[in-house]
């Protein structure tokens, strides 16, 4: 999910996706994609409901894991 969108940003569009009444949907994997890299930016990306956070530029081997 790529953070910094024009019209609804990665958090907030994680939030509508988890309140999604398909359950399968709504239960997505969510990794956040940001060049923000700060712990409180992590935090941010935990509480809007995504279940990881990488950073730019990125780096395939932890993309992977």
């Amino acid at each position: 999910m790529d953070i910094q969108m024009p019209k609804m940003d990665g958090y907030m569009t994680t939030r509508e996706i988890r309140t999604l009444k398909n359950n399968k949907k709504a239960n997505i994997p969510i990794v956040a994609m940001t060049a923000n890299a700060f712990e409180e930016d992590k935090e941010k990306s935990f509480k809007a409901g995504m279940n990881a956070h990488i950073t730019k530029p990125i780096d395939i081997k932890i993309l992977s894991q």
